[in-house]
């Protein structure tokens, strides 16, 4: 398996070559240059399979340069009961109303980004211990990739953590699970503004090739392949515990600010697996949901990111979003660049044409938004009904489904977090005498312990000093 740039730089890389890479030398991202494609007869193989060996299967379909011994005991050492806390990894539960919800948020910091970055940690050990190499990771967070991200890399040989986030925009739990880590390998960085400068702070560093090389600059973002790949696995679990055969067609709702989660199903769908629709759920920062009713997209400025109480997805640049428009395009690498490098830079935004915007309907993705009055009424419906308490991005997600379920659809809602993490709206949501969201005893009284970060400004130069004086050499 070879892998290949969205806008055009054709070498070719292996996995592990793009594993401990972010952009590729051109600013696109990195794609497989084909898709493995699994029949019946092998999802009927797969079938009941534990979530280790599910794992096993399908990345050994994209990863063929670590022996397959060593992949799976890395993949066995991640998926455990212990780090995850079930035994099903990410087992569904069903709500009143039909919907099931997948629980993708038993790890370690209590969020979906567990189910990847575990393995990210596992890998990029791994693989920098083979090469004898150490490597600085650049990071971008709204909240929950983090504290995951810094939870799987902490204490890790070879690996030195900096992870922007935007000062004072995360819930304070979320602050506290990667400002009270006391690593000295683990950096906070919290940036005057929001979570897109950040991302652009990112970006720009992994575009400076001279700079990345010289420090050896990896990322953990979705814009890293593996990270993504992980993410397909839970779509094939969740579809098999969804169904007692493959004749069945599952769809799922996904909440999504980056588009990484979603763009995991388009992959997974385009591998073979049965799924009917992919329904994207966003909040008031809409872009996304903008572009799949309209062809339309128009990343917003700073001053346009609404702050709101489903804050992990308070995104308007949509990183991961390139891959799923090269699909689209048939990897028409020259076209993918012209809309992402040249016309978002010169005109703030790119329209599809109007034949490149009907293939969508094709590939099953549709799209709704939630507003904070339908996130409190969700999660308070969630729970008079039948006792469930849902966090308030899954909750854009329960919304979106129930507007657009069509009658027998499966539908399968992923979860994005445990609503401890986000306790003063399910408080507001759910009134006073209900209970608080449960909390593992681990993290009780987090909020109170010592903090580390340092505050920065928006500003490339500065967390690239930063760097300096703080990373290792690779």
């Amino acid at each position: 398996m070879r892998y290949l740039s969205t806008r055009g730089d054709a070498t070719p890389r292996a996995f592990c070559d793009i594993l401990l890479e972010g952009l590729a030398p051109d600013g696109g991202l990195y794609l497989p240059a084909q898709y493995p494609r699994v029949d019946a007869a092998t999802l009927a193989r797969w079938r009941g399979l534990p979530y280790a060996e599910l794992a096993f299967e399908i990345l050994s379909l994209y990863i063929d340069d670590i022996p397959p011994a060593d992949l799976r005991r890395l993949l066995q050492a991640t998926y455990t009961e212990q780090v995850f806390g079930r035994p099903q990894i990410t087992p569904l539960v069903r709500l009143p109303d039909g919907l099931l919800v997948e629980q993708l948020s038993n790890g370690p910091t209590l969020a979906f980004k567990d189910m990847a970055m575990q393995l990210l940690g596992a890998l990029f050990e791994y693989e920098l211990a083979r090469r004898g190499e150490h490597l600085n990771i650049l990071g971008a967070t709204s909240g929950d990739t983090g504290s995951a991200a810094e939870h799987a890399m902490r204490g890790r040989r070879g690996i030195s953590v900096f992870m922007l986030s935007p000062h004072g925009r995360m819930s304070p739990f979320q602050q506290a699970q990667m400002f009270s880590l006391p690593d000295a390998n683990i950096h906070n960085l919290a940036v005057q503004g929001v979570f897109d400068d950040c991302q652009d702070i990112v970006k720009a560093v992994s575009a400076d090739l001279d700079f990345k090389r010289r420090w050896r600059i990896g990322t953990v973002n979705s814009i890293n392949w593996a990270r993504l790949l992980a993410q397909v696995v839970y779509y094939f679990a969740g579809y098999f515990q969804a169904t007692k055969s493959g004749d069945e067609r599952v769809s799922f709702a996904v909440p999504t600010g980056n588009f990484g989660n979603i763009c995991a199903g388009h992959i997974a769908r385009t591998m073979g697996l049965p799924i009917e629709r992919l329904l994207l759920a966003t909040n008031e920062n809409d872009v996304l949901d903008e572009f799949f009713r309209t062809g339309h997209y128009r990343p917003r400025a700073t001053t346009e990111t609404h702050e709101t109480s489903s804050p992990s997805m308070d995104i308007s640049k949509a990183s991961n979003f390139e891959r799923f428009v090269f699909d689209l395009l048939g990897r028409d690498a020259a076209r993918t660049r012209v809309l992402f490098a040249d016309a978002i830079a010169r005109d703030g935004g790119f329209s599809l044409a109007p034949e490149e915007f009907a293939r969508i309907p094709a590939w099953g993705l549709v799209s709704g938004r939630s507003t904070h009055a339908d996130r409190l009424k969700t999660i308070r419906q969630t729970w008079q009904d039948g006792g469930v308490m849902i966090d308030p991005h899954t909750a854009d997600a329960v919304k979106v489904a129930h507007e657009l379920r069509r009658p027998g659809e499966t539908m399968v809602v992923l979860e994005t977090a445990l609503p401890a993490k986000f306790a003063a709206t399910i408080a507001e949501a759910l009134g006073p005498g209900a209970p608080p969201p449960p909390r593992p005893p681990a993290l009780e009284g987090i909020e109170r312990l010592p903090r580390r970060f340092s505050v920065l400004p928006a500003d490339v130069v500065r967390v690239k000093d930063y760097i300096e004086r703080h990373g290792q050499h690779g």
